[in-house]
This record gives C-alpha cells, sequence and structure tokens, in this order.
C-alpha cells in the first residue's frame, strides 16, 4: 500500500461497459496504490441498480449514489419509488448523478428541471446529499439549488466561473474537479478552483471519461487521479499528498463515512 497517498475519488462510473475487460483486477488493485474510497455513481435506474451489486463485492472501497441524469430521455413511471429503495441499500451515501444538461439542441429544460426538483426532494427526504450534474445551465441550476435548498452535496466537473463557485459555497455545497483542470485551456476552472477553500473541494475522475493530461484521449481511472491534484496543489501551494488528504477528508465528510 502506498503509505504517502490517501486518495477518495468522489466522482466515478466504474460500472461503464469501458471497464468491463479488466474492472475487477482494476479495482483489486487499488488499495495498493493510496486509492482508500470511490463513490460510483447512478445515471438511471439500471446503472444505479448496477452500483449497489458492484459495491457488495468491494464493501471497503465502494460507495454508491443512485439517481437519474439529465440525459436520460425520460424518467420510467414509479422512478422515485425504485430510487427510494435502492437508497436503502448500506453502500448508497447520495442521490445522484442528478442536475441539468443544456448543450445538445434535442433537450428538455423544463422536464429536466421537474426531474431534478423531484431527487433533491428525495435526498431531503432520506437525509442524503446530492451529487449535481451541470453544463450550459448555470442560471436555472442556481435558481433551482436556491428554492430547493438541499441539505448536502457537490457540484462536480464545475463547469462555472469563479463568481458562480462563491454562489455555490453560499449554498453550502461542496465543488469537485476533474483532469479538465489539467487541460492547456483550462483558464476558467482554474480561475474558479483558487477562488474555492481547501475544506470545500473535491478530487474526481469522472471515469471512464475526462481523463487528465498526460493521459487525455484514453480510458480515466482512479490511478491518474495524482495528476488533477498535483495542478490543485500547485494551485493551492501545498503538496499533492497534502491535497489527497484534505480532499479525502472532505468527501467522508460529505458522504458520513469513515476513512
Amino acid at each position: 500500500m502506498d503509505e504517502d497517498l490517501f486518495i477518495f475519488d468522489s466522482h466515478s462510473h466504474y460500472t461503464d461497459e469501458a471497464f468491463d475487460p479488466d474492472r475487477d483486477a482494476l479495482l483489486s488493485s487499488f488499495p495498493e496504490k493510496g486509492i482508500r474510497c470511490c463513490m460510483v455513481c447512478g445515471t438511471d435506474l439500471t446503472s444505479s441498480e448496477a452500483c449497489t451489486a458492484l459495491a457488495e463485492r468491494y464493501p471497503s472501497l465502494l460507495i454508491t449514489a443512485v439517481g437519474v441524469h439529465p440525459e436520460t430521455p425520460d424518467a420510467p413511471a414509479g422512478y422515485l419509488s425504485r430510487l427510494r429503495q435502492l437508497a436503502a441499500h448500506p453502500s448508497v451515501k447520495a442521490i445522484g448523478e442528478i442536475g441539468l444538461d443544456y448543450h445538445y439542441d434535442d433537450c428538455e429544460p423544463e422536464q429536466q428541471k421537474k426531474i431534478l426538483r423531484e431527487q433533491i426532494a428525495l435526498a431531503k427526504e432520506l437525509n442524503l446529499p446530492v451529487i449535481l450534474h451541470c453544463r450550459d445551465a448555470m442560471g436555472d441550476m442556481l435558481e433551482i439549488l436556491r428554492e430547493s435548498a438541499p441539505l448536502a452535496g457537490v457540484m462536480h466537473c464545475f463547469p462555472g466561473s469563479a463568481e458562480s463557485a462563491q454562489e455555490v459555497l453560499r449554498l453550502g455545497l461542496y465543488i469537485g474537479f476533474t483532469g479538465v483542470i489539467t487541460f492547456k485551456n483550462a483558464k476558467k476552472p482554474l480561475a474558479a478552483l483558487r477562488s474555492i477553500p481547501t475544506d470545500r473541494l473535491l478530487l474526481e475522475t469522472d471515469c471512464p471519461y475526462m481523463a487528465p493530461v498526460p493521459f487525455r484521449g484514453k480510458r480515466c481511472d482512479s490511478t491518474m487521479l495524482t495528476e488533477t491534484a498535483a495542478v490543485m496543489a500547485r494551485e493551492k501551494n501545498v503538496t499533492v499528498r497534502d491535497i489527497c488528504r484534505m480532499t479525502a477528508e472532505n468527501a467522508a465528510r460529505l458522504f458520513r463515512v469513515s476513512l
């Protein structure tokens, strides 16, 4: 085990088919590489169920979130009841990945907002934090968060400005960053990162997506988080080890797990 690192990947998708060839070998290797916990997020009912099943095989490594992602065409009838059932699983520590995504021309903003509000209400009913996805929808997202007031949560893969980051912080949420901050054109996320106190930062992959430089374009996994942590450490003038430990403590506090 790498005693110098204590890494908590606060957002991953290890049920994705990209990991089918070597999922077990990869996950089994994590403890010796300093990766102590991974949050595995659902995006619909099927993947949410798969997350809890995977966590049963790796109970000391994986925690899960269940939810319906905004890119899911329609939330099926009775989806809230099924999410409520899934949330009773001992691995479930959040409702997510939920949110708004207006990137594509065929998106349905009103339907997305309805489903987001319903899932925030479910999270509050169950006393769980939310894991939020936001793309090209920051104004509507902030409006809903002000209205709905989730108990706790994180805006993952933060897409906004330093100004919008301050609004997210005022709402009591954490902010997560992926390998995007290692990209050459990452001026906006780096400006946001610099404005956020270290006790509100989370480190994440969003794997299999968002691989950091020098792995950009490859399948991402939690072993690459040290590259993202290095940029975070540089911007905060601390060590990589410090960033890994601080972000792990933040994630543990948010998701109410012991390290």
